[in-house]
């Protein structure tokens, strides 16, 4: 976890830069040059797909926060706090809290409708979509670990890793009576208190005691996805490179991706939005895992219909 970088020092003023915003930059380069690299190889106007990817971002990012802020509504409604503090919990995203489910639902329709206006051919418009929003997500969840968000469930495994005292894991943790928190580092109201501010801030004696504070081991579950994604991107480019019906790329991108988010859900610490009782046992389902399986239903439908419109079209002839 290294929420911020490094510091610019610039006319005065100290600018700080997060792992997580970089993170979402590099991303959004590599996926304008790996699209406009295919597009090129697939013999589309490559400029089409930057001002897709700037529609991308923006739509992306408000599905995202919107996704991640009716996941944790709880947070984002909390009485202690004033409506204006409560609204800006919502809006500030410079420390995390995008759900990728929910970019994708938003962006997905908005650039869609870009290439019909454009009459772009929108299947293979997908198809090289497809890996690119792979390569995007494995960026992403980079910035996740940065930041400390997405976190995995605790485990004793070799790479297992453990992140500081005050992040979210420990938080997490100590809400639910997994952590001690030292008697000095707790606020009268017996929440651990911010190491960023005073009196911990002031205090070098408690700097130190909180420096030494982590949360317990737990699965690294943002390096597990990143790794999937660019496997997953280098599968979709191969197979764009090889004969397919127009559309079956991104068919495929949504059963395999769809498939993987929903194992990777099983070992995270996502808050449940859905319980199936079956036979005398409780299954939770996060909104990520429920996201996962429509997602991968999704594909396998698309990858049948573009097989019927195939024959459709033979029989016609």
């Amino acid at each position: 976890m290294l929420q911020v970088l490094f510091r610019i020092h610039l006319f005065g003023h100290v600018i700080p830069i997060y792992g997580y915003g970089l993170m979402l930059v590099i991303a959004f380069l590599a996926c304008v040059k790996t699209s406009r690299w295919l597009a090129v190889r697939k013999g589309i106007n490559p400029d089409h797909f930057v001002d897709a990817a700037l529609i991308a971002i923006a739509t992306g990012i408000v599905g995202a926060r919107l996704c991640h802020v009716l996941e944790n509504i709880h947070e984002y409604t909390r009485a202690d706090l004033t409506v204006t503090q409560n609204l800006f919990n919502i809006v500030n995203t410079r420390e995390g809290g995008l759900t990728f489910y929910g970019g994708f639902l938003l962006a997905t329709p908005c650039c869609i409708a870009y290439g019909l206006w454009r009459k772009a051919k929108i299947l293979v418009g997908m198809d090289i979509v497809a890996p690119v929003v792979m390569i995007g997500l494995g960026f992403g969840r980079i910035g996740c670990f940065l930041n400390g968000c997405c976190y995995g469930a605790p485990c004793d495994l070799p790479w297992a890793v453990r992140f500081p005292y005050y992040s979210n894991a420990y938080l997490d943790q100590y809400a639910h009576g997994k952590m001690i928190v030292p008697t000095d580092l707790k606020s009268t109201a017996g929440t651990p208190l911010n190491p960023d501010v005073p009196p911990v801030s002031d205090s070098p004696p408690l700097r130190v005691v909180a420096a030494g504070l982590t949360a317990l081991p737990v699965h690294p579950t943002q390096l597990y996805s990143s790794f999937t994604a660019f496997l997953l991107a280098a599968l979709l480019i191969v197979y764009l490179g090889l004969p397919h019906l127009d559309g079956r790329v991104f068919a495929l991108m949504l059963i395999l991706e769809g498939l993987a988010r929903y194992v990777l859900e099983l070992i995270r610490v996502e808050p449940a939005v859905f319980t199936l009782r079956l036979h005398g046992q409780n299954y939770a389902f996060s909104i990520s895992m429920i996201l996962g399986l429509a997602a991968a239903v999704a594909g396998f439908i698309l990858w049948k219909l573009l097989g019927r419109r195939l024959a459709g079209s033979r029989d016609c002839g």
